[in-house]
């Protein structure tokens, strides 16, 4: 009798160890760590940011990496920006330059090591730039707002003669104006002008008798050109990218858009923001609106929901070597068109977020998303092997 080969079995797999780049006792890296526990896979190696900036990154063979936020900590801000207070708005076009090449030194470090990376160090240096992300989703066929700065050679917005000078000539009376390398509506102003002499800046930028600046959690509103003027020519220095201002839809009778992250290439969580002020970022006052609302108007709109949730996708595509994004997705009025107005690097800061229905995500929350994703992928290099 011929014998009966055994079956042939996949190789055992070994969990993920994580190591985790970020701010240790941050919310983030917690929130992260207990969605590691949760999965029974080994407690995270935490790499501090403050280390790394030092003293370069270390990894051990076979860790899976997760690049995470560096904000939130005085020490670590002040080794990226070189500005002695957290809350100064200047030092970002400094913060891009060291964070960049801190991204470049961990991918370098991880494939010294053999180990994983979550978060690809090119992408991150789009990430962080508006104008190059502009560029990449334009191209990629994803709706963006119109800008006249998109891109590595667009135009340089010395101050705000040059500004002017932008906004009349591309016919902008409503423009959003952003330092390139910002993140959390930090120096955005939402600009309007009506004729020579006519202007208006709502932004949460304080601006000191010695003409620091700072952020706020208070909205402002700056209604005199020489006020908006000396806010621009303060900023100029950091490099400034320039959007149209979009008209958004409303819920509740607020301006409204959505955050929606992406993981693994799925939109897995998204949650609708709302403010009477142009931003929507929550801790500028925005609040969070009715989902099942949304998504009922989008559908009734004609648009679907689905095809929403496609536009981020395809947002989040242009990220390849990125394993999760924060979309932030602008809806028009009557909810019957979408543009990506940002995609965020760490924007998946959303504690208790549900997964949406049929997504793949039910039951987790966004960093439990991200750890299931993760050793999904694990599993099927594995098995394919």
């Amino acid at each position: 009798m011929t014998p009966v080969p055994a079956p042939s079995l996949p190789r055992a797999v070994a969990p993920v160890r994580f190591a985790v780049v970020g701010v240790p006792e941050n919310r983030r890296v917690t929130l992260f760590a207990e969605a590691v526990g949760a999965a029974g896979l080994p407690a995270p190696r935490i790499v501090p940011w403050t280390r790394v900036l030092r003293e370069g990154p270390r990894f051990q063979p076979g860790e899976t990496v997760r690049v995470d936020s560096p904000g939130e900590d005085a020490e670590t801000d002040w080794l990226l920006r070189g500005v002695p207070e957290p809350t100064r708005v200047e030092g970002t076009a400094r913060w891009y330059a060291r964070f960049s090449e801190a991204a470049r030194a961990i991918g370098r470090a991880a494939s010294a090591a053999g180990a994983t990376l979550l978060d690809d160090p090119e992408d991150l240096a789009v990430l962080f730039d508006k104008r190059l992300t502009h560029a990449r989703l334009s191209m990629a066929g994803v709706a963006v707002p119109p800008s006249p700065t998109s891109g590595a050679g667009g135009p340089v917005v010395g101050g705000w003669t040059d500004l002017r000078e932008l906004l009349r000539d591309h016919r902008m009376p409503r423009a959003f104006v952003k330092p390139a390398h910002g993140s959390s509506a930090s120096g955005i102003l939402a600009l309007e002008t009506a004729g020579p002499g006519r202007v208006r800046a709502t932004t949460s930028v304080a601006r000191a008798p010695d003409g620091r600046m700072y952020n706020s959690l208070r909205v402002r509103r700056y209604s005199t050109e020489r006020e908006v003027a000396a806010l621009v020519d303060a900023l100029a220095p950091e490099q400034l990218h320039v959007e149209r201002w979009l008209p958004k839809a409303s819920s509740s009778g607020r301006a409204a858009d959505l955050r929606v992250v992406v993981v693994a290439g799925r939109a897995t969580h998204a949650v609708v923001r709302t403010s009477a002020f142009p931003m929507t970022n929550l801790h500028l006052g925005g609040a969070r609106g009715d989902l099942t609302a949304v998504r009922a108007a989008v559908e009734a709109a004609g648009y679907g929901w689905d095809a929403a949730l496609a536009v981020c996708e395809r947002a989040a595509a242009c990220f390849p070597g990125t394993l999760c994004v924060g979309v932030d997705l602008l809806p028009a009025p009557g909810w019957r068109r979408f543009a990506v107005g940002e995609v965020n690097a760490f924007g998946d800061l959303l504690p208790g977020l549900p997964g949406l229905p049929g997504r793949g995500a039910e039951g987790r929350d966004t960093y439990a998303a991200q750890v299931a994703a993760t050793r999904s992928a694990v599993r099927s290099v594995h098995v394919s092997q």
